[in-house]
C-alpha cells in the first residue's frame, strides 16, 4: 500500500504532518517553495525574470519553433492583466524587460510596446486566465514530443512515475482542432477542455499547455508533460510488434505520487534546478 503525506510522522520530538517538499528533504533544511514579497512590485520582479529564465530553459530544451510559443504571468497587482513575450523573439533572446503587459481585453497597459504580442497567444492566455483564477501563468508551445503525441488524440497512461503528476484529472485533451488561433470562441473551447482542475491540456493537432500558481510550476508542468509525452511515444513505438506489454500503475500508487510531485510548491523547487543553470550559463543577462 502507497504511504500517505496525511499520515502522522514524527521529526525530533514533534509529531506533524509532512508537505511533499518535507518529505522529500532528507537530513537537512527544507527546499524552499515560492518566496513571500513585502510589495507587489518585488513580486513581479521575481516573476518577469523567472519568466524570461523558463524562455531561455526552452531554447536550451529545443522547444523554439519560429515565433510560435508563449507563456503568460498574471500580474500580482492588477489581476485582470498578464505579462507575456512580444513576438518574434527568439526564447533564447528574451529578457525580462522584453515583456508585454496586456489586459483581458486585449489593451496593452504596460512593458515593452517595441513589438506587438502574439495574436493567438493573447486569445489562449486570456481565456485561461478568465476561466481560472487560480492560475497565475499559463505555458504553451509546440514542443516535439508533444505535438507528436497530440496527434493520437489520447490522454496519457500513467507509466512512469513523473506521468502521474498528470493523474485523472489534472490533464485532459482539446478533442477538436481550428487551426491557428486567431477567435476568442477558440481560446474559450481550449480553457473549457482544461477545467476547473486541470493543470495541462493535449491540445489535438497542436502541442501542449500546462498552468501554475508561479511561472515557475507552470514550467516545470510543461516540462513534465512533454517528457511523459516523449516516454509514452517511446513504449508504444516498442509494443508495435507485440511482443512486450506495458504495465500501468496502479490507481492508489498513482495518486499517491501526485500528492507528491504534483504540488505547487514542489513543482516550483523542481524547476529552480533549470533557473539556476540559467542564471549560471547566462550571468543572469535575462533577469532585467
Amino acid at each position: 500500500m502507497a504511504p500517505s503525506l496525511n499520515d502522522e510522522q514524527t521529526k525530533g520530538n514533534n509529531t506533524t504532518q509532512l508537505t511533499p517538499l518535507e518529505a522529500i528533504s532528507h537530513g537537512g533544511p527544507t527546499l524552499s517553495g515560492p518566496p513571500k514579497f513585502p510589495s507587489f512590485a518585488e513580486q513581479r520582479t521575481h516573476q518577469l525574470a523567472h519568466l524570461a529564465g523558463t524562455f531561455r530553459h526552452w531554447a536550451r530544451q529545443g522547444y523554439v519553433f519560429g515565433f510560435s510559443g508563449h507563456i503568460s504571468y498574471r500580474d500580482p497587482e492588477y489581476p485582470d492583466a498578464f505579462w507575456t513575450n512580444p513576438l518574434g523573439v527568439h526564447f533564447g533572446l528574451l529578457k525580462a524587460s522584453d515583456m508585454i503587459l496586456v489586459n483581458l481585453s486585449g489593451e496593452v497597459i504596460g512593458g515593452n510596446r517595441s513589438r506587438p504580442a502574439n495574436t493567438a497567444g493573447f486569445l489562449i492566455h486570456a481565456a485561461v486566465h478568465k476561466a481560472r483564477p487560480d492560475v497565475h501563468a499559463v505555458c504553451h508551445c509546440h514542443s516535439p514530443a508533444g505535438k507528436a503525441w497530440s496527434t493520437f488524440n489520447r490522454r496519457l497512461d500513467m507509466i512512469t512515475q513523473d506521468a502521474c503528476k498528470f493523474f485523472r484529472d489534472a490533464h485532459a485533451v482539446y478533442d477538436s482542432y481550428g487551426g491557428v488561433v486567431l477567435a476568442a470562441e477558440e481560446g474559450d473551447r481550449i480553457a473549457s477542455a482544461l477545467g476547473p482542475k486541470g493543470k495541462g491540456c493535449i491540445l489535438r493537432n497542436h502541442g501542449l499547455l500546462t498552468v501554475g500558481q508561479t511561472v515557475d510550476e507552470a514550467a516545470w508542468l510543461f516540462d513534465a508533460l512533454e517528457h511523459a509525452c516523449r516516454d509514452q511515444l517511446a513504449v508504444e513505438a516498442a509494443m508495435a510488434g507485440g511482443a512486450v506489454k506495458k504495465v500501468i500503475i496502479e490507481d492508489e500508487e498513482a495518486e499517491y505520487n501526485f500528492s507528491m510531485e504534483a504540488d505547487p510548491a514542489y513543482c516550483y523547487a523542481e524547476f529552480q534546478v533549470y533557473y539556476e543553470y540559467e542564471k549560471y550559463m547566462s550571468k543572469e543577462d535575462f533577469t532585467a
